[in-house]
């Protein structure tokens, strides 16, 4: 029984990567899972839908990425109540996103593939951490479009001024 359990797993895991062409465009394996969807979606009755949006709630506030966390959930929780089966399905396909690449799309800091620039639970996203970036933050504090985010401290710092310990 478990080597039956194994060879699935396995089975899985290959399954799930593909090999990444970027001069071929396919990036969309890389960014999505294999399947269309990470968990059933069931939004027949009441209690089926209140469990898929709690595992939305949940995969969107617990990432592990303090920004993501925010923006995601707060997102979500204002969102996914009025959202329809197929809007559920963009926004799994958002959650299925690694975190450094998403949070870099999603401040215009990298341009997104295009599978992933098309989703509208992307696109409103995206509006909405860029309209609130506009709101609180001058452009000249922002690195340019395509360029990485710069820190306010130097760690690599050396003579006289360096700070003592971390990143004073």
């Amino acid at each position: 029984m478990a080597s039956r359990k194994a060879l699935i797993n396995v089975h899985r895991i290959i399954r799930s990567t593909a090999v990444v062409r970027r001069n071929g465009v396919d990036l969309g394996a890389r960014f999505f899972c294999s399947s269309p969807q990470s968990f059933d979606i069931d939004l027949s009755n009441e209690e089926k839908k209140r469990i898929t949006i709690n595992r939305l709630l949940y995969r969107s506030k617990q990432r592990g990425f303090l920004e993501l966390d925010l923006v995601l959930g707060n997102w979500v929780e204002e969102n996914v109540n009025s959202m329809d089966e197929t809007a559920v399905k963009s926004l799994i396909h958002v959650l299925d996103l690694e975190n450094p690449d998403l949070w870099k799309w999603l401040t215009a800091q990298e341009q997104p593939p295009e599978i992933v620039s098309s989703n509208p639970v992307f696109l409103a996203l995206h509006k909405k951490v860029m309209t609130n970036l506009n709101k609180h933050a001058a452009p000249e504090t922002r690195a340019a479009a395509g360029q990485p985010w710069v820190k306010g401290w130097d760690d690599f710092k050396r003579g006289r001024d360096a700070p003592i310990s971390g990143n004073q």
